[in-house]
């Protein structure tokens, strides 16, 4: 029992953070530990607080999948595979581990709640799933962790000239097309911006003689996250709040791929940042370039996905996948998007203008 109660516990100190934010259990000791030892390891996984990370160089065998499934991921070695996506493959497990303890003791608060918000969206309806994820999200914007990030961002200037129209139609019988329209800013997701995006979407719900909706990025990249200028703006987080669930895009990107499926297709090219990644795993089809990168750099910021990420992407690569590419940060190339199911082909060309 006091093996299992240290796991649950995250150990808080007097300023609020987390003493005990992530806990490593190397697999091959519980090869051939007893089935009812696993099991009973496992039920206080699921119950945990702090993230709880496996580590192997050896394919695991049956028997501790349920040790598998219940951690927050494993880190295998390249030559273990793990086609449902439960295993990360890097090329040192324990080198990994190291750097993922790194940035999740960096932000602690952060990685937890995202930690805890992954275990619960898979599991609920969009709605209810999309706003556990706004709420995590205010609340980590009246948050130290953010707050110091703020204070070291420097200066971020807002756009001088804002396009007349951050997001352009084009309507071709029962085919519509959504292009964002701010390229000297790479498309970067402002409150106009998301305004007009959230108003070109309702159109293609409401009109239900549209059929098709292509959505895509003017310029070199298809959007590179939240406008950083406009980031800590917000006075009151409980109205940030209900704005996040209420004039959400990405709400209405879910309802039109329940009725569009393939027909609703996300083109994504050059950097997909932030928001721009969780906007487009909720596309019915997804492409993008050789060239393209993704990333999702929240906790660096003291916050955790806030566009739909921790429902869209964990429905396209599993909350495993997903927890590693959150936590980490780190920038995933074309072709593991595409082996990993994020993105559902490749084009070769090299997006619009």
């Amino acid at each position: 029992m006091s093996e299992q109660w240290g796991l649950t516990r995250l150990d808080i100190g007097p300023d609020g953070r987390p003493g005990a934010a992530v806990r490593r259990i190397r697999l091959t000791d519980w090869f051939d530990a007893p089935l009812e030892r696993i099991s009973e390891t496992a039920a206080a996984i699921r119950r945990s607080l702090p993230l709880t990370i496996g580590i192997t160089s050896e394919p695991p065998p049956p028997r501790v999948r349920p040790l598998i499934e219940a951690l927050t991921l494993t880190l295998c070695s390249p030559k273990i595979v793990s086609p449902s996506g439960e295993l990360i493959q890097v090329s040192d497990p324990e080198t990994s581990y190291e750097g993922l303890r790194a940035t999740v003791e960096a932000k602690p608060q952060a990685a937890v709640a995202l930690g805890q918000l992954l275990r619960q969206t898979p599991n609920l309806e969009t709605t209810a799933a999309l706003a556990a994820e706004a709420a995590v999200y205010s609340m980590l914007l009246g948050g130290s962790e953010f707050a110091d990030w703020l204070s070291c961002a420097g200066e971020r200037r807002a756009a001088t000239h804002l396009p007349a129209a951050p997001v352009r139609l084009q309507r071709s019988d029962n085919r519509l097309s959504v292009q964002l329209d701010h390229p000297t800013r790479r498309n970067a997701l402002s409150v106009a911006m998301r305004e007009e995006l959230f108003c070109a979407l309702e159109l293609a719900v409401l009109d239900e003689q549209i059929t098709s909706v292509a959505l895509s990025g003017a310029g070199e990249s298809f959007c590179s996250g939240g406008d950083l200028a406009e980031f800590g703006t917000a006075v009151d987080l409980v109205a940030a709040y209900l704005v996040r669930i209420d004039r959400a895009p990405w709400r209405l990107l879910d309802d039109l791929r329940n009725r569009l499926d393939e027909r609703l297709w996300i083109r994504v090219h050059g950097a997909v940042i932030g928001a721009g990644v969780e906007m487009a795993a909720f596309g019915g089809r997804v492409t993008c370039t050789q060239a393209t990168y993704f990333q999702l750099p929240e906790i660096s910021m003291g916050l955790v996905p806030g566009a739909g990420g921790t429902v869209s992407i964990t429905r396209r690569i599993g909350r495993w996948r997903a927890a590693w590419i959150m936590l980490t940060g780190h920038r995933m190339d074309a072709e593991t998007a595409l082996r990993w199911g994020l993105v559902d082909e490749l084009e070769s060309s090299e997006g619009e203008s």
